[in-house]
C-alpha cells in the first residue's frame, strides 16, 4: 500500500490527504515529525519536509503540489485541475497564493508560532509580534477568499478545483486553533462550510494533536 509520511498540522501535507480522498485512494498515513531531520525520512526527500509519498511500487514523490498534479495526472477522476489551459493557469496561480503568500503571512505566524515552535522544542518563547502579524494578515486573505466566492461558485471558477483544496489546507490549520474570525467574514465562512461538508474533509475533521485538542466547533459542519 501507498505510505503518506505528513503531520497533522502541516497544510501542505493536509493538502494531499484531501487529494488522495477526494480520488479515494487507499494510503497508509505515516504521522512524521519532520523536524528532527531522521536519516531514514532524509533519505526519501533531502529536503526534509512532509508530505512524501511512496508508491506501492517504491517511487517516492515529495512536494504537496507536485504530488497533487501527480495524482490527478494518474487519477483522473474527479479532476481537479481544469482542462482550459487558462482555467488552468488561475488554478494553480491560487494554488501559489496560498502555498506561499498565506502561509508565509498567517500560517507560519500562527501555527509556526504556537504549535510547531514548542513541538520542535525550539528555544525562546513564541514571538508575540509574529502571532499579532498573522492575526492581522488573516483578515485580507478571507476578505480575499470572500471576494473570489462573490464572482465564482469556488474560488477557481465553477467547479471544486485544488485550489480550493490548497486554501482549506492553510486555513484549516488556522481553525484547528480557534483562531480564524469567522463572524467578520461570511463569505469565506461560507465557502468553508462547503469545503467542510466534503466527504474528502472529514479525514481533516478527525485530527486530534495530543495536547492541542481544536476547539469545540472544528469539527462541526454547520460551526
Amino acid at each position: 500500500m501507498r505510505i503518506l509520511y505528513h503531520h497533522p498540522l502541516c497544510p501542505f501535507s493536509r493538502l494531499v490527504r484531501v487529494v488522495m480522498a477526494e480520488k479515494k485512494l487507499e494510503f497508509e498515513p505515516q504521522i512524521e515529525k519532520f523536524w528532527e531531520r531522521r536519516a531514514d525520512f532524509t533519505a526519501l526527500n533531502a529536503a526534509g519536509e512532509v508530505p512524501v509519498l511512496v508508491e506501492e511500487g517504491g517511487t517516492v514523490l515529495a512536494d504537496a503540489v507536485a504530488i497533487a498534479e501527480y495524482l490527478d495526472e494518474v487519477h483522473r477522476e474527479p479532476p481537479l485541475l481544469p482542462s482550459d489551459p487558462l482555467a488552468r493557469a488561475e488554478v494553480r496561480r491560487l494554488v501559489g497564493w496560498f502555498g506561499a503568500k498565506f502561509f508565509a503571512e498567517v500560517t507560519t505566524n500562527l501555527v509556526g508560532e504556537k504549535v510547531f515552535k514548542r513541538l520542535s522544542a525550539q528555544h525562546g518563547e513564541p514571538d508575540s509580534r509574529k502571532i499579532r502579524a498573522g492575526f492581522a494578515n488573516i483578515h485580507e486573505h478571507l476578505n480575499y477568499i470572500g471576494w473570489l466566492t462573490e464572482r465564482r461558485a469556488w474560488l477557481g471558477g465553477s467547479a471544486f478545483t485544488l485550489a480550493d483544496i490548497a486554501a482549506a489546507a492553510q486555513v484549516s490549520t488556522i481553525d484547528y486553533l480557534g483562531d480564524v474570525p469567522w463572524d467578520n467574514h461570511p463569505g469565506a465562512k461560507d465557502w468553508y462550510a462547503r469545503v467542510k461538508s466534503r466527504p474528502s474533509f472529514r479525514v481533516l475533521l478527525s485530527d486530534h494533536l495530543p495536547g492541542v485538542p481544536p476547539p469545540r466547533h472544528y469539527a462541526d459542519l454547520d460551526f
